[in-house]
């Protein structure tokens, strides 16, 4: 796949088919519009492209939201590239693009630029300036310029929404084998590994602090989880916590992982943490002595879910 940063960037005469959104999460219902997307190509030998926004639209017009995404781009980009799909196209969503008119968008974007012959879009799309232009009006469009436009039916964009909401609902609440079902893989944080204050080496149980930059990830709910991620191109399983580490009086929100097996320095490195399952809710304990108690007992549980689960 080609990953192109900017599509003022992007240049090339291959004739297309496009399907255009947001793809936050990447999820079973995405990746349904992603396989006919590529399929769609195939089958008219056209190469397939995946119009995407960022930063999200709600983030650049409503100053107020405080909306949370399922990926980080990098994430969203990662995940799009294993489907299998030609090109992903990030357009930067500004004030200024958000007034471009829907027929602008179609012949400066779909036509000029993509050089589309097929549309792949869902029957409640909306685009252009104040959101005013409709599927209906992208097929006149179409027909102006030359291109098709296939529909996604009610039954797919429900799928797409409903699995978005739950996804959501199911990270907000730590149900994260339901968020995981949604997504068809495993939820994931990526972050850079930090020093941290050293309390967990004192319980005997070292950790590495994920510190994530993007202020606009959605975190799952504080509490415990089972986890792996892949570092020095070897699987490697922990469990980690999300909270604000009450035993010991902490004052901050802190991601912790313990790694099993592994005690190798990687501060500075980047890892992608996949969670597996949660264990428990977060605890301030009566002492330090029963927190330690605690996480040996979640240890155990942790090794005993991923023999279950090898």
């Amino acid at each position: 796949m080609k990953h192109i940063n900017n599509i003022e960037s992007y240049q090339s005469i291959n004739e297309t088919v496009v399907t255009i959104g947001t793809f936050d999460g990447v999820h079973i219902g995405h990746q349904k519009i992603i396989k006919r997307l590529i399929n769609s190509a195939k089958q008219h030998n056209l190469k397939s492209v995946i119009l995407t926004f960022f930063p999200h639209p709600r983030m650049v017009l409503q100053k107020d939201s405080n909306i949370k995404l399922i990926n980080t781009i990098d994430e969203r980009t990662k995940i799009i590239n294993e489907l299998g799909v030609d090109f992903l196209l990030i357009k930067k969503f500004t004030n200024e693009f958000s007034r471009l008119s829907a027929e602008d968008f179609v012949k400066k974007i779909l036509v000029k630029k993509l050089h589309s012959k097929n549309v792949i879009i869902g029957y409640d799309h909306r685009f252009g300036r104040n959101r005013n232009a409709n599927l209906e009006d992208l097929k006149t469009f179409g027909a102006l310029y030359n291109f098709e436009v296939e529909e996604i039916s009610v039954q797919d964009i429900d799928d797409v929404a409903v699995s978005s909401t739950k996804i959501r609902n199911a990270l907000n609440e730590g149900n994260i084998e339901k968020a995981n079902k949604y997504l068809g893989y495993y939820f994931m944080l990526t972050g850079t590994v930090v020093k941290g204050k050293g309390l967990g080496r004192q319980l005997g149980f070292p950790t590495a602090n994920i510190n994530i930059k993007e202020d606009y990830k959605l975190i799952p709910k504080q509490g415990s989880y089972v986890i792996s991620a892949l570092i020095e191109n070897k699987t490697v399983y922990g469990m980690m916590n999300i909270g604000m580490n009450p035993t010991v009086n902490g004052d901050k929100e802190s991601i912790e992982v313990h790694f099993f097996n592994f005690d190798k320095a990687i501060y500075n490195k980047k890892i992608q943490i996949d969670m597996l399952h949660r264990l428990r809710d977060e605890v301030k304990f009566e002492s330090v002595e029963a927190l330690k108690l605690q996480l040996l007992k979640d240890k155990e549980t942790s090794l005993a879910y991923i023999k279950n689960k090898l």
